[in-house]
């Protein structure tokens, strides 16, 4: 995602930073007392959750996480969310009330490795923990040991949806 950037310094902005894309320019607004250096990492922040946004916007996970739960015969979730919150793991779910959430980070991997991370969390709606009972309903998924190796490879699967 490729588009122009306009830094705004504001006098009257004390400690917020904001962003926002207009006739294809993002434009972040940022206290005019801050350095340089904080300009750019502000800039590269901003326009890091922007792409981010991009990316979620294009997969509809409700319609993902319904497809696979019909195809591996587990529970479709009260909803499923993408979170951009969630820095310590790839997926969470709340199986009282059936809502999933998927890390915002994940949008920009491969959609195999996407749908391990609904799968283990739509095995979550049957079982809380890790037990036996519940890696039976995830390897129903073909791609499960190749997704936690591309996973472990990237380093990720340590903080992802294996920390319980």
């Amino acid at each position: 995602m490729a588009m122009d950037i306009e830094v705004i310094r504001s006098p009257r902005r004390r400690k917020t930073v904001s962003a926002r894309v207009s006739d294809g320019v993002l434009r972040v607004s940022i206290p005019a007392w801050m350095s340089r250096t904080e300009e750019t990492y502000w800039v590269d922040e901003m326009y890091r959750r922007f792409e981010r946004k991009a990316r979620t916007k294009q997969i509809d996970l409700s319609t993902r996480a319904k497809a696979l739960a019909r195809k591996y015969e587990l529970r479709e979730p009260v909803s499923i969310r993408w979170a951009d919150n969630q820095d310590d793991r790839w997926g969470s779910c709340t199986p009282a009330d059936g809502t999933i959430r998927i890390s915002s980070k994940l949008a920009k991997e491969p959609l195999w490795v996407l749908d391990y991370v609904i799968i283990h969390e739509l095995s979550h709606l049957h079982v809380a923990s890790h037990n036996a009972r519940f890696w039976s309903l995830v390897n129903r998924y073909p791609k499960t040991e190749r997704a936690r190796g591309f996973l472990m490879a990237r380093d990720l699967i340590t903080t992802s949806v294996d920390d319980d």
